[in-house]
This record gives structure tokens, C-alpha cells and sequence, in this order.
């Protein structure tokens, strides 16, 4: 029987019909394909590897495998990802946020947190509503409902909704009314943009002229150090230098700086008994005297192969920009990983590498290359996750003509990179060898502030090493002095934050170790130790043997602090009765 078409109807027009509902199908396709699940939390979670596991256990709750999430995102309290198109169940990112919604119960047992929200939506978190649309027939007009979707970053979207054929006669009222109520909130939302500016400028100068005495404590106590130690007639003579601008240090002479320095000498902490002292003592001194000894352990360090050496992410096309050398580049799995979400290109990552001594959860140091001019936006987003207050500088910012590392500080005042404000509180030559910086950091997007202090040391050539070890060590008990009872990373760098850095991290590694009581030190197997999480770290023979003479003259100085042994008293005889 063939089916005969409706009088009237025109299978021209039927097919037309047919042709745009599959075009609108393949859009609807294509959108879902791009569409992010989000979901987000009452609680706060921990780092990234905890959202990880949430995104690994929504997989095996689904029974999906973790490669069809990807794009995977960790925000403070949510976690976004994309669907992959060709997974094994053939669910799109609506599907899947639907059945995280109807597992909820058995999602928030298995994970230990509650959920607030599942949506779906584009990467910045826009959520879409989808409506699914019907068509009704009346004899009146057509009809457009309107649903505005206010997001955080104060986007609207307007999404229509068909309930009817449209009157072409009312076709050009209904699209005028539409683009007036467009344009409108386009400009009130400009306006709200330009009076919050407005607004958060005012804060900040209000804020920087009211600075947080209990954040500038760790300072003051080094300010206060400085002036005990000065004589009642050195001040006119520092004052005078103070003028000279700073900002030009980089291009003074390292020869023209001696070791000498204006702090008091402090001895170093410890905890190391006489023994040990002196068994680390004979091991270093037999070390820097038997050269043959020393170059065959050099030989041996430079053949080590640290496992696993994947650098695969740092050679990206988009990540070898941020690479000032392209032959030191972090590990894959040592790097340290950016919030991408609070990222000014996006991405996650940095030129680099998480370094741990005993404890694998805390890393006690991040060493890192000397800035680039696009990369010190992400510098200060790696001090402000990492939780960092102390940064030790290794390089002057350009040595012999070559730029070592971009200024990432303000001359004077304060500068934004991105949406973290550093204001420079002082700059203060402590001696000839260093200089120290104080900054207030803001994050702008949050309103919260912190104190981070810069220890920059100048006689330190790139390649080679400084004139003495007694200025280095100097600077280090400076370094930990502020640093002390903090339990967040020294965050430390060179101009390719391997050989100085490398150097600088040996010997306070080994130092600390020492100070902490350890009976046996091995040095050659501390520094393979720092080249398992980061390449070329110690990056010459010169180097080495600095590491040997500094940690024999800080063991030298200890011993010769600690206080004499009491020598065994004579036993007394006893006197033989008189007859």
C-alpha cells in the first residue's frame, strides 16, 4: 500500500525539513563533544592527586575506563573533565552527569565527600541548561520563552525555546525585540565590569599603605638583626650607598664583591657529637687531597642515568616556549604541576621540579630556571600554590652581556602578573655577597596576602663557583634563619636552576642532615639522589669539590663551637693507715 502525501504538501519542502533537522542534530552532536562535566563539592580538596582519584572512581563507578575522561581539571572544591566520543559505553558528558546525579549516594561513600552540583558546560564552567524542545500547535502567535544563565565570570546566555510555528508577519518584531534585550544586557554588563575596576583599585591602594604587621614579622626580626650589629657610625656611610639605585646590580663586576660580611657571625645549629664530627671531617679532607679519588667519582656521577628520565611533557610544542635551555627540563614525574584553571596561558606547567630529601609528600626545596619575560606570571602562581615565603636567587640578571633571568619583581612600587600583585617593601644590601628583597604577594582574585622574602646572592658566576665557602655559608644560615619552622618548600634558582641551584641544595641537604644527628653522610650518592628529580643538578667537577670544601669548613666551624670534653678525673688514692 503506498502512503500518499497530505494535500497541499510539497515534498520539496519536505525534504528541506528533513535536511535541516539532521544539520541541527550533527550542531547538537558537535556541541555535546565539547561540553565539560563539572562537579563540585561542599568540601575542599586537597591537592590535585586527591581530585585525580575522584575523576578515577567516577570512571570505575560508570564501569568506564579512565582514558575516555580527558582535559581532566582541579579546582579548590570541583573537578571538570571532558568525555572522550568513542568510549566503551558510548555515553556523552550529559549522559555521564546524569548518572553521577542518580549514584550520588553510592559516589559520596566511595569518595568521602559531599556533592553540591553535577552540570555540564563549556571549560570556564559556564553550565548549560538543555530543555528539551516540543512543538504546539495554537491559533495564536508564536511564542519564545527566555532563560538567562548568569555565571560567575558575568556572562549571559540566552537560550530560546520553540513552542510554536512562528507568524512570518511577526518574524521581524519578535528578532528586533530580542537583539534590543541583547544589546542591553551586553552594556549593563560592561558597566558592572568597569565599577568593580574601579572599586577593587581603590582596595589596593588603601591596602598597600596598611600593611600586615604580623606578615612582615620574619623580616622585622632580620632588620633588627642588622642594626645590632651596627656601629653608631655606619650609618651616614650606609645611607650614602643606599642611593645608588639598585635595579643596576646586575651590572656590577663579581670580582669587585668580596666575602666580607656585615652580619655578625652566628654559630651554626646542630646536633652532631664530637665523633661523627670528626669521621665527616677526615672523609671530606681525604676527598679534596686525593685528586685521583675525586676525579673517579666525578667520572661515575657524570655516568649515572636517573630512572625514570621521561621528559616528554616539557618538549610539548606549547611548553618548549616556556624552556629557557632547552637540555634542562624537569622530569615528567618530578614537575611541578600548575592550577591551570589560575593559569595566564592555561596550561600547567612551569620549568620546574619538585626536590625531597627523607619525606616524599613534602618536598623541602623546588628548584626552578631563572624567569622569562612570559613566564613570571606563572613564577608567582608556583610561590602562591607551592605556599612558598622564601625564595634563594643564585644569578645576577644578566652576566657577560647574557640575560640570566627576567626581572620578576617591580623596580619600585607594586606590579601585577596576572592576577597576583607583588609590592616591593624594601631592598636592603646586607653585605657585599647579597642583598635581601621584601614583597607583599596579593592574590587579587581572592583578596588574600602573604610575605615572601628574597635572599639574592651576587658573587656567584655563572659555571663557577664563589671566591670563598664562608660568604655561601654565611648566606645560608640567613636563608634558614627566616625559613625556620616553616614547613613549606625553599623555593631556589639559578639561571637553569641545575648547577648553582643543584650546588646550593647539595650543601644545605647534606648540612641539615648533619644537623638533624645523621651518623653516616655520603655525598656522592646525595647528589644522585637530586638527579633523580632533577637533571644536570651540580652541573661541574668545580662545583663538586665546592660542595666538599664547604661542608668541611661548616663541620670545622662546628666542632670548634662545640663545647670542650670534660677531661676524666684522677682517681685518688687511698692513704695507707699509720702504724
Amino acid at each position: 500500500m503506498i502512503k500518499k502525501e497530505p494535500r497541499g504538501a510539497n515534498p520539496l519542502e519536505g525534504a528541506r525539513s528533513r535536511e535541516v533537522e539532521h544539520r541541527q542534530q550533527e550542531e547538537e552532536e558537535a556541541e555535546e563533544a565539547g561540553q565539560y562535566v563539572h562537579v563540585e563539592f561542599r568540601n575542599v580538596l586537597r591537592d590535585w592527586r586527591q581530585g585525580k582519584d575522584i575523576i578515577r572512581n567516577i570512571s570505575n563507578l560508570l564501569r568506564m575506563e579512565a582514558r575516555d575522561f580527558v582535559d581532566a581539571s582541579v579546582n579548590s572544591n570541583s573537578v571538570s573533565f571532558r568525555v572522550a566520543p568513542t568510549n566503551n559505553r558510548g555515553y556523552n558528558s550529559t549522559d555521564v552527569a546524569k548518572r553521577i546525579d542518580a549514584m550520588k549516594q553510592d559516589f559520596e561513600a566511595t569518595i568521602g565527600l559531599d556533592v553540591v552540583s553535577v552540570g555540564v558546560g563549556n571549560k570556564q564552567r559556564q553550565l548549560s541548561v538543555r530543555v528539551q524542545r516540543k512543538t504546539m500547535h495554537f491559533h495564536k502567535p508564536a511564542i519564545f520563552a527566555y532563560e538567562c544563565d548568569w555565571t560567575a565570570s558575568t556572562v549571559i546566555r540566552m537560550q530560546h525555546v520553540l513552542f510554536t510555528q512562528v507568524n512570518p508577519d511577526n518574524q521581524f518584531i519578535v528578532v528586533s525585540l530580542v537583539c534590543g534585550i541583547l544589546v542591553a544586557l551586553i552594556v549593563a554588563t560592561i558597566v558592572l565590569i568597569l565599577v568593580r575596576r574601579h572599586a577593587r583599585s581603590k582596595e589596593k591602594l588603601h591596602g598597600l599603605n596598611q600593611p600586615d604587621s604580623e606578615a612582615s614579622k620574619d623580616y622585622q626580626d632580620l632588620c633588627r638583626a642588622r642594626m645590632a650589629v651596627k656601629g653608631p657610625g655606619t650609618d651616614a656611610a650606609h645611607d650614602k650607598g643606599r642611593i645608588t639605585s639598585l635595579s643596576r646590580e646586575s651590572e656590577q663586576s663579581p670580582s669587585s664583591r668580596s666575602s666580607t660580611s656585615s652580619w655578625s657571625e652566628e654559630p651554626a645549629l646542630h646536633n652532631m657529637d664530637i665523633s661523627t664530627g670528626h669521621m665527616v671531617l677526615s672523609y671530606m679532607e681525604d676527598h679534596l687531597k686525593n685528586k685521583d679519588r675525586l676525579d673517579r667519582e666525578w667520572e661515575a656521577l657524570c655516568a649515572y642515568v636517573a630512572e625514570p628520565c621521561d621528559t616528554s611533557i616539557a618538549l610539548k610544542t606549547p611548553n618548549r616556549e616556556m624552556n629557557r635551555y632547552p637540555e634542562v627540563v624537569p622530569y615528567d614525574h618530578a614537575r611541578v604541576v600548575l592550577n591551570e584553571l589560575s593559569n595566564a596561558s592555561g596550561c600547567d606547567y612551569i620549568n620546574a621540579s619538585s626536590i625531597t630529601d627523607h619525606d616524599p609528600r613534602n618536598p623541602a626545596y623546588i628548584a626552578t630556571q631563572g624567569a622569562l619575560p612570559h613566564t613570571a606570571p606563572a613564577f608567582w602562581q608556583l610561590i602562591w600554590e607551592q605556599g612558598a615565603v622564601v625564595i634563594v636567587m643564585l644569578s645576577r640578571l644578566t652576566e657577560g652581556g647574557a640575560a640570566m633571568c627576567h626581572r620578576y619583581w617591580p623596580e619600585e612600587g607594586s606590579e601585577l602578573y596576572h592576577i597576583y600583585e607583588v609590592h616591593l617593601v624594601s631592598e636592603h644590601i646586607w653585605c657585599d655577597d647579597y642583598l635581601v628583597r621584601s614583597f607583599y604577594l596579593k592574590n587579587v582574585k581572592t583578596g588574600e596576602t602573604r610575605t615572601v622574602t628574597q635572599f639574592h646572592f651576587l658573587s656567584w658566576p655563572e659555571a663557577g663557583v664563589p671566591a670563598s665557602t664562608k660568604a655561601l655559608l654565611e648566606f645560608r644560615r640567613k636563608v634558614n634563619k627566616s625559613y625556620r619552622g616553616r614547613s613549606c618548600p625553599i623555593v631556589v634558582h639559578c639561571s637553569d636552576g641545575a648547577g648553582r641551584t643543584g650546588t646550593y641544595c647539595l650543601i644545605d641537604m647534606v648540612l641539615s642532615r648533619m644537623a638533624k644527628g645523621a651518623k653516616e653522610i655520603d655525598i656522592a650518592a646525595t647528589l644522585e639522589h637530586l638527579r633523580d628529580q632533577r637533571p644536570r643538578m651540580v652541573a661541574t667537577k668545580q662545583q663538586f669539590e665546592f660542595v666538599l670544601t664547604a661542608v668541611a669548613e661548616e663541620v670545622h666551624a662546628i666542632l670548634k663551637a662545640l663545647p670542650p670534653q670534660p677531661s676524666p678525673l684522677p682517681q685518688a688514692t687511698p692513704e695507707k693507715p699509720e702504724k
